[in-house]
C-alpha cells in the first residue's frame, strides 16, 4: 500500500509517497516551496503589474501571502476576496475588511476586473503532475496532511490562547501519546477551520488523516532511534515561524512549549527548555512575550538529553544544552511526512504491521542477487 503525506509549512511543503512494498531509502521525497509562498509571489507579480486582485479558494496558511496581499493595498492596489478565501487572513472577515480586502460573494467577485489567485493549502494535480513528469505512479491508499492550525476563536479571545487551550485539552484526554494529535477527516472538530479547509478540499475516495505540522515534526522526530532510545527528553521542533517542544518520557507528554521562532534568542529558548523540564516554566510569561504558552503535566526533573529538528534549528546551534540535531530516516527535513506515515500506522490497525515493518527499515526493496 501508499501513502502520500505533505507537511504544509511556511517556508516549505514536504512531500513523502512512501510504498509498503519497497524500502524506506526508496521512497519518493521532494521539499518545495509553500503554497503560501507560491501565492505571495502570485501577488507580488500582481503588484509590479499594477493590476488587482481576486482572491478566490480556501482558508489557508498565511504568513507571507498575508505580508504581499498587505504590501499590495499598500500600494494603492484593490484586493477583492470570497469570504472563505478571506478567512486565510482572520477567521473574523471583520478585521479582514480592515486590512482593506473587499469581500464579496462568489457571483459578485466574477463580474470584477483583475488577476485571479487561488488560495488553498493542498494542490494535488500538481502533486501529481510532479510525479508523473518522473514516470511515477500518482495514486495512494492513504492520504495524511499536516498544517498549522490555530483554530478559529470566539470573537475577542486570543488566537494564540485559543490555540494553547486546544493544546491543553489533547495532552490531557485519555488518549496515549501522540493519538489525541490526530484525525481522521470525520474526527477534525470545527473550529479548525484550516484542517477542515483541507478535508474539503481533498475530492479522492482514498483514506485522509490530518496532524497539526509541529506535532507532526516532532513525532517524526521519534523516528530517529537516538531520540527513540532516550527515556526522558525534550524533543524540540523550530520551525520558521513556531517553535513546539515536548518534554517526554517515551511517548508519554509531561509538558510542552510553543513560542513563535523570530521572538526568541538562543538564551531565552535555553531557559524555557530548562524551565520545561524542572516545571517551573509560567505560561502566562510565554504569552506576554507573543508565544503561545506552556503546561507542566510533570517537572521536579534535570535536564537530560535535548533534540532538535526544524528549518530554524541552528538557534540552537553550540548551545550549552547540547541538542542532538536528529535526521529521521536520514531527512530532517521529512520529519513532518514521517511524523504522519507514524501516525498511519496507529490510526489504521489494518495497515499497522506493514507500515510499522517498512519504518523499521525490514523491507529488502530492490535489493536481489546476482
Amino acid at each position: 500500500m501508499k501513502i502520500l503525506a505533505i507537511d504544509i509549512g511556511t517556508g516549505t511543503q514536504d512531500i513523502l509517497l512512501l510504498d509498503t512494498n519497497d524500502n524506506i531509502e526508496n521512497a519518493i521525497q521532494m521539499v518545495m516551496p509553500a503554497p503560501t509562498v507560491i501565492a505571495s509571489k502570485k501577488v507580488k507579480s500582481a503588484t509590479q503589474n499594477s493590476q488587482n486582485i481576486k482572491l478566490t479558494g480556501t482558508n489557508m496558511g498565511g504568513g507571507p501571502v498575508t505580508s504581499a496581499i498587505k504590501d499590495h493595498i499598500s500600494s494603492g492596489f484593490t484586493v477583492y476576496s470570497t469570504p472563505e478565501a478571506a478567512t486565510t487572513f482572520d477567521d473574523d472577515l471583520k478585521m479582514v475588511e480592515q486590512m482593506g480586502v473587499t469581500i464579496l460573494s462568489e457571483d459578485e467577485i466574477k463580474k470584477k476586473t483583475g488577476t485571479n489567485i487561488i488560495l488553498g493549502d493542498l494542490d494535488i494535480d500538481t502533486v501529481s503532475t510532479a510525479l508523473m513528469s518522473f514516470d511515477v505512479d500518482p495514486n495512494w491508499d492513504i492520504m495524511a496532511a499536516a498544517v498549522f492550525d490555530h483554530g478559529n476563536a470566539p470573537p475577542g479571545y486570543s488566537d494564540r490562547k485559543f490555540r494553547f487551550d486546544h493544546l491543553l485539552t489533547q495532552i490531557t484526554s485519555k488518549k496515549p501519546g501522540f493519538e489525541s494529535f490526530v484525525y481522521l477527516d470525520n474526527e477534525i472538530p470545527d473550529y479548525l477551520t484550516r484542517m477542515k479547509a483541507v478535508s474539503e478540499t481533498y475530492s479522492s475516495n482514498t483514506n485522509l488523516l490530518l496532524m497539526d505540522t509541529a506535532e507532526a515534526a516532532v513525532l517524526g522526530s521519534l523516528e530517529d532511534p537516538i531520540v527513540r532510545a532516550a527515556d526522558c527528553k525534550i524533543v524540540t521542533n523550530i520551525g520558521n515561524e513556531h517553535t513546539l517542544a515536548f518534554h517526554l518520557h517515551d511517548d508519554k507528554i509531561l509538558g510542552v512549549f510553543e513560542h513563535h521562532t523570530h521572538m526568541l534568542s538562543k538564551e531565552q529558548l535555553e531557559v524555557h527548555l530548562e524551565n520545561l523540564v524542572t516545571g517551573n516554566i509560567d505560561g502566562e510569561i510565554v504569552w506576554k512575550e507573543q508565544g503561545h504558552g506552556a503546561i507542566v503535566v510533570c517537572g521536579h526533573e534535570k535536564m537530560s538529553f535535548v533534540s532538535v529538528i526544524g528549518p530554524m534549528r541552528s538557534l540552537l546551534s553550540d548551545s550549552k544544552l547540547n541538542p542532538y540535531f536528529a535526521t529521521p530516516h536520514g531527512s530532517m527535513m521529512l520529519a513532518g511526512p514521517f511524523g504522519l506515515v507514524r501516525a498511519c500506522a496507529e490510526k489504521f490497525p489494518e495497515y499497522t504491521d506493514e507500515i510499522s515493518s517498512v519504518l523499521s527499515g525490514k523491507n529488502s526493496g530492490l535489493a536481489h542477487t546476482h
